[in-house]
């Protein structure tokens, strides 16, 4: 790792070497190799994992242990933490206990160094010893034992070849160090081990520098030349907070420090609760850099694809602190995807000042912000948090003019796996901006985008195919395409949760008086987009195109969409402010319509011809709530407001495929301007 790291435009000439931190349990075969491989991805090449003595002498522990040390020490330098006594030693039946036999500790260690000593340099001795939990020093109040017994395992430790780190102060606490130096227990300590969780556990944080600086001060007066080291950092996402685990992850690394160790790699996965963690805190199991389904939060994300220095790389990435009560703007949430990133750039360009709210969930949409702020900064302010802190979103809406809501949990697929968060996010999410809208003195106007999959799977219709595509029996229907009639019908978790939050917008529309509008739409896409296999298939699909990998078709290609192009849908929104007041509490089905359709294999073959060649194509089966057809009736909206889609498929199409192009610094297809010339001429002879 690089000797510096720019920190906020100022550079640091030392910086802590950053380790990680997983434990184990026996039979977590699988967690392991998946740590291995996130190590692997970030560069980390160290890797901090508590090692039970009271595990070790089960039946399973000893060989589980001979398996786990040489298994990590292949990957990345081990620093095992060695702790919780066997109930059978102990003083009280419990793991926290000290034993009975302060020497018994440093027996144990003389085993474990015997057999698995020449995988591992440092040997951390004890978690947390200052915190009941981890060792109950009710049962000794002098201390006594733990000196005695911290005092054997380090000249044991030491007589074979191996530093020693004091296990981890939490809190960190010179007064408890100091008296480790007057009971004789750090003659043989190389390192000082210091945890840290500010705003989670410790809620008098004083700050990195001060807490240091008190553990600097105590090896100063004691002439101790040992090292300081973070042996365990991390800040729990329990609330969605990904901003402030980078905050802290960022403030950490600026610790004068020799070592960090970041807590977790993975949460704890919630289905292996037993029935005593109902009452455990929720905290404890959310201290990953990933989720438990394997899923990057933010600061994964960041490091993964930019290294250590990329969590400084994006100036956007930050939250607004400091509100003028006169200085109104237009409140997007989800605005660094791509709608809303085409939104706030007309909004900016009209010379409105604009507040994107987004967690920055979905990859590559910090790109999309720092674009933004880059070209309209000065009129653009952001707040990187998640919609379900109500409290946030009532602070945020307070100097809204009006508001976008974009901000979705968006593939039916993901909510297939995970429907109650799909639920948290879409229904709950719509709820807090409701509530939030409400309760301002002078509410402003909201627009929010549900989908037409709050129409179902359209069982009901008959669809025929028809060469390449599917069209409908209906004549009225092939004509006009799915009117705002038809009746509701959730199909997928996805459905109900956007359906739900689409009702309740109407609802509130009238229950409440506030003014707000809602459009179910069909495909939208257009520059900005980072499509993916389960939202933005127009992007994917050229996507996959221009980097020349195959693309997966479920069902067989033939499926119908009405496809908008993004520039359109912005008109759509900017004139549904302007006609608040007559469309108010309305529901608005918004797409390409009739004219404006495609089927999987028309597109395809348009971007193939983009290309120059053939896209590969794999088939699978059909999804759950997959519409053979489904194209918008539009003329509500039109009739309301005079909108319509101004760019054809293919013009729209190839500005996409031109973006994507020079989004990666690529050189258009040798064909592309011969393609894209004969599809303007087809348009226009049209």
């Amino acid at each position: 790792m690089s000797e510096t790291l720019i920190h906020n435009n100022t550079t640091s000439n030392r910086q802590p070497t950053v380790g990680l931190v997983q434990n184990f349990k026996p039979g977590d075969q699988a967690l392991v190799e998946k740590v291995l491989a996130d190590v692997k991805a970030l560069g980390v090449k160290e890797l901090r994992t508590n090692i039970s003595w009271a595990e070790y002498v089960t039946p399973a522990g000893k060989q589980w242990y001979n398996w786990l040390i040489p298994h990590l020490a292949k990957a990345v330098k081990i620093l095992p933490c060695f702790c919780d006594t066997p109930t059978n030693l102990a003083l009280s039946p419990r793991p926290s206990s000290p034993p009975k036999d302060p020497k018994a500790f440093a027996d144990f260690l003389q085993i474990f160094l015997t057999d698995l000593g020449k995988h591992f340099e440092w040997v951390e001795l004890w978690n947390e010893p200052n915190k009941k939990e981890a060792y109950d020093y009710t049962l000794d109040k002098s201390w006594s034992a733990f000196a005695a017994m911290i005092s054997a395992a380090a000249k044991l430790a030491k007589a074979h070849g191996k530093k020693t780190v004091l296990g981890g102060m939490s809190p960190i606490d010179p007064h408890w160090l100091q008296l480790m130096f007057e009971q004789n227990a750090m003659q043989n300590i190389d390192a000082v081990g210091v945890h840290g969780f500010p705003d989670v556990y410790d809620q008098q944080w004083e700050g990195w520098d001060e807490n240091i600086n008190k553990v600097k001060s105590v090896l100063a007066a004691n002439n101790s030349p040992a090292e300081i080291w973070i042996t365990e950092a991390g800040f729990s996402t329990w609330q969605h907070d990904e901003y402030k685990q980078l905050e802290e992850f960022r403030q950490v690394l600026k610790a004068d420090v020799t070592k960090v160790f970041w807590s977790n790699v993975l949460d704890t996965n919630t289905d292996s609760f037993s029935e005593s963690s109902l009452y455990a805190d929720e905290r404890e199991y959310y201290f990953g850099l990933k989720r438990a389904d394997s899923s990057p939060k933010l600061l994964y994300r960041l490091w993964a694809d930019h290294g250590l220095a990329g969590v400084y790389k994006f100036s956007c990435i930050k939250r607004k602190t400091s509100f003028n009560p006169s200085e109104k703007y237009s409140l997007i949430t989800g605005g660094a995807g791509f709608v809303g990133t085409n939104l706030a750039k007309r909004l900016l360009e009209e010379g409105k000042r604009v507040l994107i709210l987004d967690n920055l969930s979905r990859p590559g949409v910090e790109r999309n912000v720092q674009w933004l702020e880059d070209n309209y900064g000065d009129r653009l302010e952001v707040y990187v948090g998640d919609m379900r802190n109500l409290q946030m979103v009532k602070m945020l809406m307070r100097n809204a003019s009006e508001v976008y809501h974009f901000a979705a949990q968006v593939a039916v697929t993901t909510s297939l796996d995970f429907p109650i968060n799909d639920f948290d996010i879409n229904a709950r999410g719509i709820v807090n901006v409701l509530e939030a809208i409400r309760t301002q003195d002078n509410p402003p106007p909201l627009v929010f985008t549900s989908t037409n999959k709050v129409y179902g799977g359209l069982e009901d219709l008959q669809f025929i195919a028809d060469g390449s595509r599917y069209n409908p029996s209906d004549k009225n229907i092939l004509k006009n395409g799915i009117s705002e009639e038809r009746p509701l019908d959730f199909h997928s978790p996805y459905g109900c949760s956007k359906g739900a939050a689409d009702q309740y917008v109407i609802d509130y529309a009238r229950t409440y008086g506030i003014q707000a509008v809602v459009f179910r739409m069909s495909c939208i896409y257009g520059p900005h987009q980072y499509g993916t296999e389960d939202q933005g298939w127009v992007a994917h699909f050229a996507i996959r195109a221009i980097e020349n990998k195959a693309i997966s078709i479920y069902g067989d290609g033939k499926q119908v969409r009405d496809v908008l192009f993004v520039e359109d849908l912005v008109d759509a929104f900017v004139l549904a402010q302007k006609h608040m007041p007559e469309i108010s509490g309305q529901a608005f089905n918004i797409g390409g319509g009739p004219e404006n359709t495609t089927s999987l294999l028309e597109l395809l073959q348009t971007i193939g011809e983009f290309q120059g060649h053939k896209i590969p194509l794999n088939f699978d089966n059909w999804r759950p709530g997959d519409q053979h057809y489904y194209v918008s009736d539009i003329r509500k909206l039109r009739k309301a407001t005079g909108w319509y889609p101004k760019h054809s498929v293919q013009e729209g199409v190839s500005k996409l495929f031109r973006w994507l192009c020079e989004a990666r610094g690529l050189e258009l297809p040798a064909d592309f301007s011969m393609v894209e010339e004969k599809e303007h001429t087809k348009v226009a002879l049209a």
